[in-house]
C-alpha cells in the first residue's frame, strides 16, 4: 500500500510529495479548491494550505479533510506527474 511519508509546501496551492514507494510529485490543489465545498474553501487561504500534514500515510488538514495517498499516487500517474526513482 502506498503512503505519504513526506510533504513541503511550495506556493499558494502546491505541495511537493514524497510518497513509500520513493516516487515524488509536485501536486496541484487548485481544481481541489475551486470545487469550493464546505471542506475544500479553507484550502483557498495559502496560511491554511501550508497547513496540510500527513496522517496515516494520507494527506490532511486541520479541518478534518484528507486524500488518500493511493489516489494521489494514481492520479498523479495518470497524468505523468510522477517522478519514479531510477533503477
Amino acid at each position: 500500500m502506498i503512503k505519504l511519508v513526506r510533504l513541503k509546501p511550495e506556493s499558494a496551492t502546491t505541495l511537493w510529495l514524497a510518497f513509500s514507494d520513493g516516487s515524488t510529485a509536485h501536486w496541484s490543489a487548485a481544481d481541489l479548491i475551486a470545487r469550493d465545498t464546505a471542506m475544500t474553501r479553507p484550502l483557498a487561504d495559502p496560511v491554511y494550505f501550508a497547513r496540510a500534514f500527513i496522517e496515516g500515510g494520507a494527506l490532511a488538514w486541520p479541518n478534518g479533510f484528507e486524500l488518500s495517498a493511493s489516489s494521489l499516487h494514481r492520479r498523479l500517474g495518470e497524468q505523468g506527474n510522477l517522478i519514479r526513482p531510477a533503477a
